[in-house]
């Protein structure tokens, strides 16, 4: 006697009652990026069927994503001024400032989550502030910090610390805390890996650093242990949400995550695993519903509460067909 497991795979309606891991909807989160000027909607050419919106156009993005019911969004602002310590970054009057209280005009119930960090605001690149040819932590976190809480000025609903400096999760909290902001919650990019896949996300963005590279704060991709070191600490430091960055390449590291620790965890599917996804669909050697569909429930099937993922739309649009 041998065991039919093919009878719960029968037909369609079987294999749906006993799948173990559904999308829907509330799963995703769409990175978007807000630019400088007027009726700007433009196709960004390193990430195909992404636009660089200006703040007076975003109306047409809310709209879209309304209607997928795309449960949230994370805004990215590229400006038209950068300096050495990143001061367009906490202006009060800075892109992603002004992006952050349009949406919250156009619909007041729009999640909205910013990316704090400096990279895409300094002259020379990096994600923090230089000193002597290096970026230094402690001088780092008076900045980031600042960012934080002008983005929940504006009515960011949270804030999420990608720059890797050691301690910002805490510095971020507790300045949050100070000026009447307990209710605003942090996701940490908690173990965010020096990664070969965000150079479509940093052309898009104008953020490629101007010299070395990224090494001394984000993670080395062989390490495994140091992950879990790093969101344990996150946690500790007074992170809501836990990130993992990339999705795709580090399944693994999202269910480590997931099984220690007691938290919700994100995963950012980045822009080299969505470019890598397109370029292959363009090629005719993949078919993009279910090829998108696969990965995403992969990222969930690892452990992920949350999707970060360029895809959101058009998952949302396919769930709602199926």
């Amino acid at each position: 006697m041998y065991k039919r497991h093919r009878r719960l795979r029968e037909n369609a309606a079987i294999r749906s009652l006993v799948r173990e891991t559904i999308l829907n909807p509330n799963d995703f989160i769409l990175p978007i990026f807000v630019v400088e000027g007027e009726n700007i909607k433009k196709e960004i050419s390193s990430l195909k069927g992404q636009y660089h919106w200006s703040v007076d156009r975003l109306g047409e993005l809310v709209e879209e994503v309304k209607k997928a019911k795309v449960k949230g969004i994370m805004v990215f602002g590229l400006p038209d001024h950068k300096d050495e310590v990143g001061t367009s970054a906490f202006e009060e009057m800075g892109i992603v400032q002004r992006a952050v209280k349009k949406i919250k005009e156009l619909d007041s119930d729009m999640f909205v989550v910013t990316d704090v960090c400096m990279c895409q605001y300094t002259s020379h690149g990096h994600c923090g502030v230089v000193e002597n040819g290096k970026v230094h932590n402690d001088h780092s976190l008076e900045y980031i910090a600042k960012v934080a809480l002008s983005h929940a000025k504006a009515g960011a609903d949270m804030v999420a610390p990608s720059d890797m400096m050691d301690g910002r999760v805490s510095v971020i909290r507790q300045i949050l805390d100070k000026n009447g902001f307990e209710h605003i919650s942090i996701m940490s990019y908690s173990a965010k890996y020096s990664s070969a896949m965000y150079g479509p996300f940093r052309a898009a963005a104008d953020s490629s650093p101007q010299f070395g590279d990224r090494k001394t704060y984000q993670m080395d991709p062989a390490n495994y242990k140091e992950a879990l070191r790093e969101v344990e600490a996150d946690i500790e430091e007074g992170a809501d949400i836990v990130m993992v960055k990339p999705a795709i390449f580090y399944l693994d590291i999202i269910r480590a995550v997931k099984d220690r620790f007691n938290m919700p965890v994100a995963a950012y599917n980045v822009s080299g695993e969505y470019a890598m996804l397109k370029a292959a669909v363009e090629c005719g050697l993949l078919d993009e519903k279910n090829a998108t569909l696969e990965m995403l429930t992969s990222i969930k099937r690892a452990g992920a509460d949350i999707i970060i993922t360029y895809c959101a739309i058009d998952a949302c649009k396919w769930l709602s067909e199926m």
